[in-house]
């Protein structure tokens, strides 16, 4: 896995994906980064492997999947990102609240003074009910805006807190234009094709797809603090994206190891493929029948292996490129569009060698063990599925 690159890591539906860059090589960066698993409140163990190599150049990891931000529905974006303090900030800094003496914790539904003291926060009540299910109405003091009476007299840009809280990210970035320290905070939400998100929308409605672009929301805005030399560790982060979104994830994506950081991911979307610099191809079939490296190389290598079933996708995307036909050599150019390999000047690399001990090594991958995929249609190759 070379370092200061993006690296795919693809393959049928349970070929090993996540078993390799989750269960093995994120935790077992993370055990000797940070002396434990990388997720030790779940119980979760390092996977098996007989060694990990080149460990020792990186100064952080970080795990970017679809899990909850938060189980809380009083966490939301804009708390997630930071922006918030600089918000209450704003409000605190009106000339009436500072006439009444109000400071930036007034603007909080989280803490006395700020929230409303009928509901605490809420925005309803919950009335138990004996024999069914408990039911909640909105609060009868506040209406459901959360925030105490004193706050919603304060007014910033002609809208109250409660109203900055419903803005979409898009539409706080006009309100706030003028304040640099609050939109630095709310780009990458943008950046990452969240614009379209309330602020104060509880994280306990996202999807999966939506906390994972939050999760890299928030890495870009640390960015700028870190040092470079952090591995990222990413599940499918193309999950429900436009492609003109999944266009705007790949410029990110770039950035960050453009910043001397290392991208690993597991992904199905052929764009992302095609654009990696590394390719590693899990396989050739899934359960009992993966868990072996069937290839690993640019795009236009994997594309040249026949028994590569991403390959044989990857090749519809790779219109141009001097890849050789099945049993021919592979060609030294990339495509335009292709992942041009590993980038210039890197050398150091992380490895780790994934321990097998009831299941012996071939000396040559296996041919899929169920029928071959069929065709791919030309009008659209990226719909297609691959069944095993």
């Amino acid at each position: 896995i070379p370092l200061g690159a993006i690296t795919a890591v693809t393959g049928v539906s349970g070929s090993g994906k996540s078993t390799l860059v989750t269960d093995t090589l994120y935790r077992a960066v993370a055990e000797r980064l940070q002396g434990g698993s990388g997720k030790p409140y779940l119980g979760e163990t390092v996977g098996r492997h007989r060694s990990l190599v080149g460990w020792e150049a990186l100064a952080g990891v970080v795990l970017v999947d679809q899990s909850p931000i938060e189980k809380s529905p009083r966490s939301n974006p804009v708390t997630y990102v930071g922006a918030f303090d600089a918000i209450r900030a704003r409000f605190a800094a009106t000339p009436l609240a500072r006439a009444r003496g109000l400071k930036p914790s007034h603007f909080s539904f989280n803490v006395a003074g700020g929230r409303c003291e009928t509901c605490r926060g809420d925005g309803h009540e919950k009335v138990e009910m004996q024999f069914l299910a408990d039911v909640f109405v909105t609060c009868a003091d506040c209406a459901g805006l959360r925030f105490s009476r004193s706050a919603l007299e304060i007014t910033q840009g002609g809208r109250t807190i409660a109203e900055v809280l419903r803005l979409t990210v898009d539409e706080a970035l006009t309100h706030f234009a003028g304040v640099p320290e609050i939109g630095r905070r709310l780009w990458p939400l943008q950046s990452v094709g969240l614009g379209y998100l309330r602020l104060g929308q509880p994280a306990t409605t996202l999807s999966g797809g939506e906390a994972q672009r939050l999760k890299i929301a928030r890495e870009l805005r640390a960015g700028g603090r870190r040092k470079g030399h952090v591995l990222y560790v990413m599940d499918e982060p193309s999950v429900g994206l436009h492609a003109e979104d999944v266009a705007r994830l790949l410029r990110i994506l770039q950035d960050l190891v453009e910043r001397g950081n290392t991208v690993v991911m597991v992904e199905h979307h052929l764009d992302l493929v095609a654009r990696a610099d590394h390719v590693i191809d899990l396989g050739p079939g899934g359960g009992e029948a993966g868990g072996r490296l069937v290839v690993q190389g640019t795009p236009a290598e994997v594309a040249a292996v026949p028994e590569s079933v991403t390959g044989t996708f990857l090749r519809t995307r790779l219109t141009g490129s001097r890849v050789a036909a099945a049993g021919g050599g592979v060609g030294t150019g990339e495509s335009e569009g292709a992942g041009g390999g590993v980038r210039a000047g890197m050398r150091a690399s992380v490895g780790v060698s994934v321990s097998a001990p009831t299941r012996p090594t071939p000396t040559t991958c296996p041919g899929p063990p169920t029928r071959p995929a069929r065709p791919t249609r030309p009008a659209r190759p990226a719909r297609r599925t691959v069944r095993t």
